[in-house]
């Protein structure tokens, strides 16, 4: 029997994935909260249906797939490559269209191929959505993160102020603010005036012997909190970065980049000009993001009807390079989104990197579009 809830294409889409060569995992409902919380990005982390064990132990409704996918995957300790697909409930809070809605997908581990494994999770779910909403117009758009990374690192910026950046690419808003506060630092950052005569002379030491005072002053133990020595260093690394501007130059070949909007078949040379314009060496996400455009090629996907936006993400912290998504119908619904997330097995448990790649649909969309809306 169908499960309750799930749409009446469910079945056809259940024989696609198996078509995939993807095994279907079972993975429960109620999951440590902490992975998500740790990992998964500001825009998820807000919207999490929160719970407790009998133990303490801070529990969650199933948000999303990939992390709990993974982890299943390190707790049996398989070889890969491996293939996963999926298709169940998430939960999330404030959620247009529902708290309760139906997820299906594929995670791809371990393939040492990158560029074929990139190629074919976008492949596989163009392909997955145009079965499910025959006629319907797709608009596939694609990003990567490890090109974005590879600028910024060429900039010369601190390692604090590109930790920034990165952790904001994909938010349009969050990013403007900070290109502006690297055109013109903020001079009204300034720490409280006691804190400021300290690190305008270099005075470490009495910076931390400052902080250990006021912390017994206000009853703060060492024990229980960042120790002096610890916020010292804080204050001082971000004084640093408050104080640092970007020059011109930099500034605006960092504009120009995240102004690149091409087709797809025409973002290889448009990434080439802008690398020798802007005199940066980024050659090896170049050559990862062109062996991925010949393998989307060599698997018959039309390149001119994708496109590709620099400054393109998606509000997961994990990715780390490929991101995508596919959209259709009246008001131009996300139907399926994905992208590479190589270091997230490490973070959660495994031995050695596995190189990893994944995309999710979103049926109540899916839905939607076949409905006509």
């Amino acid at each position: 029997m169908p499960e309750a809830g799930l749409p009446d294409f469910a079945a056809d889409l259940a024989r696609a994935l198996d078509a995939l060569e993807a095994p279907r995992v079972d993975i429960p409902v109620i999951q440590p909260a902490e992975p998500f919380l740790d990992m998964a990005g500001e825009d998820l982390r807000r919207r999490i249906f929160l719970t407790e064990s009998e133990t303490g132990e801070s529990l969650c409704l199933r948000p999303e797939f990939t992390i709990p996918v993974c982890r299943a995957h390190i707790a049996e300790n398989v070889a890969t490559p491996r293939r996963y697909s999926y298709l169940g409930q998430v939960f999330r809070q404030r959620r247009e269209g529902g708290n309760e809605f139906y997820q299906a997908g594929v995670e791809d581990l371990g393939e040492p191929d990158e560029a074929r494994a990139d190629a074919r999770a976008v492949s596989e779910a163009r392909s997955l959505i145009a079965q499910l909403t025959p006629g319907a117009d797709l608009k596939i758009i694609l990003g990567d993160q490890s090109v974005f990374e590879a600028v910024v690192a060429g900039l010369g910026l601190p390692a604090g102020w590109q930790k920034r950046l990165i952790h904001a690419f994909g938010n349009g808003p969050a990013l403007d603010a900070m290109i502006a506060r690297l055109a013109n630092p903020d001079a009204s950052a300034q720490p409280d005036a006691s804190v400021a005569g300290f690190l305008a002379r270099g005075d470490v030491a009495g910076l931390e012997a400052h902080i250990e005072q006021v912390m017994q002053e206000t009853g703060y133990s060492t024990h229980a909190s960042r120790s002096p020595a610890e916020i010292a260093a804080r204050l001082i690394g971000k004084q640093a970065l408050d104080a640092t501007r970007l020059s011109p130059g930099a500034l605006d070949a960092l504009k120009a980049f995240l102004a690149l909007d091409v087709a797809f078949d025409r973002a290889a040379p448009a990434l080439s000009d802008f690398a020798r314009h802007a005199g940066l060496d980024i050659s090896l996400a170049q050559q990862a993001f062109e062996a991925r455009l010949d393998a989307l090629s060599e698997r018959g996907e039309d390149l001119s009807s994708i496109r590709w936006r620099a400054a393109f993400g998606r509000p997961l912290d994990y990715y780390t390079g490929l991101v995508f998504e596919i959209s259709a119908g009246a008001h131009n619904l996300v139907l399926a989104g994905g992208g590479r997330y190589d270091r997230l097995m490490e973070l959660l448990g495994a031995q050695e990197p596995i190189p990893a790649v994944g995309f999710s649909l979103w049926l109540d969309r899916i839905e939607s579009v076949r409905a006509g809306k």
